[in-house]
This record gives C-alpha cells, structure tokens and sequence, in this order.
C-alpha cells in the first residue's frame, strides 16, 4: 500500500471524507460498502473507461463486500453534459430501483461527476452519490464541492444544483493511463491552488516538485492532491453556495477559460485545463496592465506553465482566432456575472487573490488582444 491521506469537507451534516492514495478502487468494498446501506447500487461511467479495467475492478470490490452493481457507460465527451444524457441516467437510476437511501456511484472524470451529481440531485428530490474521479482535473476540481450540472446552448455548467457527494474517492493509480495532454490539463488546476492562496507556499513547492507528479511519483501525486483539496475544502467550507463571495476564488481564470471553450465549440480543440491555464495568464497580465500586481508575477506563473508543457496562450493550442468581441459576449454570459458587469478574480501576488467587478472595458480588450 502506498501513501495515501484523508481530507473532511467539513460542512456539519453534510460533511464527507476524501480519501486519497492509489489502488483505493480496489478497496472499495472497504471504503465505500459501509456508504451503501442497500447492497446495490447504479455506477455510471463512460465509454472510454469502459474499456479500461477500472469499472470492472470497481464491481469487483463492491461485490466482495456483498453489494450488486449495474453499470451504465455514457459517450465520453462534454457534449454528454446534456438534458438528454440526464434523462436517460435518471431513467437509469430508477428503473435500477433506486430509493430514497440508495447511494449512486459517478466512475469518471469531470463531465460524468457533473451529470451523476446533478442526477442524483432531482431523483427522488435527491439521493446519494460517490465520486470517485478519473482525471486529474476532476481529482483536484469537479469532485469535491458539491457543484453539479449540465450545460445550456448559452454556455456551460448554466443548468444544475448544489448536492455534496458522500464521499470522494481519489485513486491516483489510474493517472497512470491519462494521455500527458490530459495530465498536463488537469495540472493546470493544480498550479490555480498555488496562486489563489499561499497555503505553505503551495506554488513555491509545486516549483521544486511538480516534475514528480508527471514521472508517476505516488508522493508527490498524492500529496499535490491533498494540498489542492486542502483548500478548496476550507473555501467551500466557508463559502458553499457562493453568498460571501470568497468561493469566486476557486474561479481563477475560469471567465476567460469558459469563453475560449464556448468560441471553440467544446470540441476537444481545447481542454478545459488548457483554457484556465491561458485565462490564468490573462487574469495576471489583466492584474498588471490594473496596477494590481507586480509584472515579475506574471512572468513566474507563465515560467511555470512553460516548463511543464501548458499553454500560455491559445495559439500554443489551436490554430483558431478568438476575436474580442466574441470573448467579451461570451463573458456576458457567465455565471458570474452580476447586474450585468463580469465579476472577475485578479492577484495582488501568487498567493493572493481576490474578485472585482471593477475592469474597464479598455484594458480587458487589450489583453484579449494579446493573443
């Protein structure tokens, strides 16, 4: 057994563990049978992972501990993100009979931790569910928090609910078969942490240490993921349905990334990891060209990205002009938008963040300018 660590969303009644470490899908039957008070449960995946072992070894430890699994694969894909797939999950799940106390189960990355949660949410007026996250992008982001959703014709994530998992498992063996291009996307999340908030100077050690995370480190991997967590999980805490304002945080880049993706067309041109890593850039240089912050800021965030192979910019990724105005409508449209005016997260320094609505139209354009 290698090294593993246990977090708490702490949340009072709604608290849960994530447990972190690799090999834990294969210790299901230990860490998640006790959560499931029926014997059975729905497990909802998708193609691609289908033909991976992990949905059998998942099965597998859920039914040594006496617990019967019935397994749905989805289209792998932002696309499935949709009314369509929500309906036939939910069909799904009651048709498997599921009742008030039974807890569904969400094997994958983003898309499907985002359907399963918003299923599971308006079933029965909501049930439980499991994440156990696939990707690095979802390990450090979409699992923990709550969030859950589809998306709208009008951008993404616009449909959905708040509904906490009960339980987050994190195996961080099945990294082992993401494509880099992916590793490298869900990193981006990773290095989100180390600007928002100081945390031990979480960005000065993902600087010393990040190379391991890519070469398979089990340590490193494992403890870059407790550290990310570690602080989503106090600003979910504080702020879990975005009242005070201090979960905006977690947003960082995040305006600029869903623009690109929505000119894109979600068509895997660009990864969502991809885009927050370059809307990072451009909340930086923003937070440079506003007086907020120092240019040597900037210039270590994109020194970091460069080393580790993410984009600065989107060129670096796509061959497609984004032109400003077509950004800019996209903003409009954003979740985050209130009274009209985008609200925006900028950084006085890596480590330190913070939410304003006050950009002029000016100096965003140029720096939607700069490519």
């Amino acid at each position: 057994m290698g090294p593993s660590a246990v977090l708490q969303v702490a949340l009072g009644e709604r608290s849960y563990p994530i447990t972190i470490g690799p090999g834990l899908i294969d210790r299901a039957d230990e860490l998640l049978g006790p959560l499931l008070p029926l014997r059975r449960t729905v497990v909802v995946t998708d193609e691609n992972l289908a033909r991976t072992g992990h949905p059998r070894r998942l099965e597998a430890a859920l039914e040594r501990a006496g617990i019967a699994c019935r397994t749905l694969a989805l289209p792998a894909g932002e696309s499935t993100k949709s009314w369509r797939f929500l309906e036939q999950v939910v069909d799904e799940f009651l048709g498997g009979g599921v009742e008030r106390r039974s807890v569904v189960v969400a094997l994958g990355g983003g898309v499907i931790g985002d359907l399963v949660g918003f299923a599971a949410a308006v079933t029965l007026r909501g049930i439980d569910f499991v994440q156990i996250p696939t990707t690095l992008l979802a390990q450090v982001d979409s699992a923990v928090g709550g969030k859950t959703g589809i998306n709208a014709r009008f951008g993404k994530n616009l449909i959905g609910a708040f509904h906490q998992p009960k339980a987050v498992l994190i195996d961080t063996d099945v990294l082992d078969g993401l494509p880099l291009r992916e590793l490298r996307a869900g990193y981006a999340e990773v290095v989100k942490y180390g600007v928002i908030r100081d945390a031990g100077d979480f960005f000065g050690w993902l600087e010393r240490h990040a190379t391991g995370l890519f070469a398979g480190d089990a340590a490193v991997r494992v403890e870059a993921i407790r550290r990310s967590l570690a602080i989503k999980a106090a600003i979910v805490a504080a702020d879990e349905r975005e009242t005070t304002g201090e979960r905006a945080l977690l947003n960082l880049g995040h305006t600029f990334a869903h623009a690109y993706e929505a000119l894109a067309g979600y068509d895997g041109g660009i990864l969502h990891g991809e885009a927050v890593a370059v809307g990072m850039v451009k909340a930086l240089a923003l937070s440079v060209r506003l007086g907020h912050c120092a240019p040597q800021e900037l210039d270590r965030l994109r020194g970091h990205l460069d080393a580790l192979g993410l984009p600065t910019r989107t060129s670096l990724v796509t061959n497609r002009h984004f032109p400003a105005d077509g950004l800019l409508a996209a903003m409009g449209k954003d979740k985050k938008v209130e009274a009209g005016r985008v609200r925006f997260v900028l950084v006085r320094r890596i480590g330190e963040a913070f939410t304003t609505a006050e950009v002029g139209d000016r100096p965003l354009r140029e720096v939607l300018d700069e490519g």
